[in-house]
């Protein structure tokens, strides 16, 4: 495979070929995973080029994209990566029983944006979702997608929190978090199932994410929130590939794993970087706290390494592609919200 460019992306095609890259460390170990893998929620932010990641690093294996598909062109795109899918709403509880079961399934449905107008579906999708898709596939090896925000605030030179830390959040939508990873622990204690709950700290596209929020403020001369200054943030083509090598962390009970890049990051530092590229001072609001919601990325590294991109490089990649325009999900993350209403 050709290098990933130092400069940036120039369409979507290119950039979703990176972000689906797998390593060589993927394409070793996933053949040898018995069975095939079903995503399940494979039609939001990450589940698509995840998806894809999966088929290149193991061509011969079933790789099944299960979502609404409610995004024209999806579901046809996937299909021409050598994916296959079914169309299932993941709250259809019957559906979701007539799903074909495989040994291995990676979870990714989930509610955050938008969560305070309809709480109940927050709670839905987070919570009653996990419940129908860990009772329909008991057994199986799974992959849970969660967050950071299931953390209490830690100090910002504590080096983040560990996965031992007692689980404490701030807001409802949070709170709906856990109750997603007590879900899977109660499906190993019921029916026997192993996974791994993977709690991701903002994954980075240059279609959304925290250096995408940054840079568009600081391009528009808008003012950059300094609330929650701190960060760990992880390029998505690393965190996809540390995903599925997680599979083989799957155990019961669960097991937790952070997943995000190993800096403490400063999003006054990122945002006067951007300002350096786009000649445009940033301007601030607020100011840094002590505390912020930040993890401890130690025991990914002992398993998987050091993520292969680096910040600074992604900083660069977003700077080129929000500064040419080439598109926005339309997704802010609210990186800055301190009391868990997103």
């Amino acid at each position: 495979m050709h290098p990933l460019p130092t400069t940036g992306f120039s369409d979507l095609d290119a950039l979703e070929e990176a972000l689906s890259r797998p390593s060589a460390a993927l394409c070793d170990y996933l053949p040898t995973l018995p069975g095939d893998i079903t995503f399940l929620g494979v039609g939001g932010k990450i589940g698509p080029t995840l998806a894809r990641m999966a088929k290149r690093a193991a061509p011969e294996k079933r790789i099944i994209g299960v979502a609404r598909f409610s995004e024209p062109g999806l579901q046809e795109k996937l299909e021409g990566w050598g994916i296959e899918t079914v169309a299932c709403d993941l709250l259809d509880r019957d559906a979701v029983k007539g799903l074909e079961k495989t040994e291995n399934a990676v979870f990714l449905a989930g509610r955050k944006f938008g969560s305070e107008g309809n709480m109940a579906l927050t709670w839905a999708m987070n919570v009653l979702c996990p419940d129908i898709v860990a009772e329909a596939f008991a057994g199986a090896r799974f992959a849970v997608y969660s967050t950071a925000c299931v953390y209490p605030f830690v100090s910002v030179t504590s080096g983040g929190a560990p996965e031992h830390l007692r689980v404490d959040p701030p807001g409802e939508y949070a709170n709906s978090c856990v109750g997603r990873e007590r879900v899977f622990e109660y499906a190993a204690q019921r029916h026997g199932t192993r996974s791994v709950i993977l709690r991701l700290s903002y994954a980075l596209d240059m279609r959304y994410g925290v250096l995408h929020d940054i840079a568009q403020s600081v391009l528009a001369g808008q003012p950059v929130p300094l609330e929650m200054g701190h960060c760990n943030v992880i390029w998505q083509g690393d965190a996809n590939d540390v995903a599925l090598r997680s599979l083989a962390l799957a155990d019961n009970p669960p097991r937790l794993l952070n997943l995000s890049g190993p800096e403490t990051a400063s999003v006054r530092r990122i945002a006067e970087r951007f300002g350096q590229i786009f000649g445009k001072a940033p301007v601030f609001s607020a100011a840094e706290q002590d505390r912020a919601w930040l993890v401890d990325t130690t025991v990914q590294q002992q398993n998987f390494g050091y993520p292969d991109v680096p910040l600074a490089q992604v900083i660069d990649w977003t700077a080129d592609w929000v500064a040419a325009g080439r598109g926005s999900l339309g997704k802010p993350t609210h990186f800055e919200v301190r009391d868990g209403a997103y």
